[in-house]
């Protein structure tokens, strides 16, 4: 993978989107993870301000402190990135509170929401100093399994690495020197209140859902495999034909023109 020539790609690719969005900047959410950590930095590349956010609901120390380590480590390269911390935790125990009670499981409606009162906070600060939001699902999560929340982190302005895999991910952030903490870190989604893995929630690593990726965008059908291989396979089209609806334009119901007349 030529590192360089993609992380140069995509430096420019976003210039060109701001100067025509006649926006002044870029903000980001602050994971502590790879995918938000090289996002952040090749926004930081183009020169434009950037607005790191920590937005930490009942989050890991781990993950809080390699947020932290890591926008210290942006403001330490690239003097116009600013960073604010905004604690949602209140927020979201009162959200839950107010709730009406269920007889369902309610631990996926609650993460989900996680996530979707990030982004309104995101957007919150973007519509007060005139920034878009950089997203930063990468290619196997938002165009194969679908995991993200629709409206969550899948609502963003602008998706600089929705075009590489997660391995490709890590080449990039090798590259960019991204602080070795982030580099080794194990994935997770961070919206549940248990120490579960990317991997253990979805049942394969990220190699693995990339190879069923590629097979399935061959043509290969799940008969050509046995073993892993199919149980892979089985795993990334289950959750592909599930998470279709978050991958696609809304459905418009068109009303026949002679209707309307």
């Amino acid at each position: 993978m030529k590192t360089d020539k993609i992380a140069n790609f995509i430096v420019d690719w976003l210039k060109q989107y701001l100067i025509n969005s006649h926006q002044k900047g870029f903000v980001i959410g602050i994971s502590g993870g790879v995918d938000s950590a090289v996002t952040s930095t090749l926004c930081a590349m183009t020169g434009y301000p950037v607005l790191c956010l920590e937005l930490p609901i009942r989050q890991k120390s781990s993950e809080v402190s390699r947020a932290k380590n890591h926008i210290q480590w942006l403001q330490s390269k690239y003097s116009q990135v600013r960073s604010l911390e905004v604690d949602l935790t209140t927020v979201f125990e009162e959200f839950v509170r107010i709730m009406p009670e269920s007889s369902h499981n309610t631990d996926l409606a609650e993460a989900n929401s996680r996530s979707r009162l990030r982004m309104t906070t995101l957007y919150y600060f973007a519509g007060i100093y005139s920034y878009i939001v950089a997203g930063t699902g990468n290619k196997v999560e938002d165009f194969g399994v679908g995991f993200y929340t629709k409206y969550g982190d899948g609502g963003v302005d602008v998706s600089p690495i929705g075009d590489l895999m997660k391995t490709e991910v890590y080449q990039l952030a090798k590259y960019l020197d991204i602080i070795p903490e982030i580099q080794a870190a194990i994935p997770t989604d961070g919206l549940f209140d248990d120490s579960l893995s990317d991997e253990d929630q979805l049942g394969a690593s990220y190699p693995e859902l990339e190879w069923a990726m590629r097979q399935a965008e061959s043509g290969s059908s799940v008969e050509a495999f046995s073993g892993r291989d199919r149980e892979v396979f089985e795993i990334y089209m289950r959750r592909h034909r599930s998470n279709l609806h978050k991958m696609i334009p809304i459905p418009v119901c068109l009303i026949p023109p002679e209707w309307k007349d």
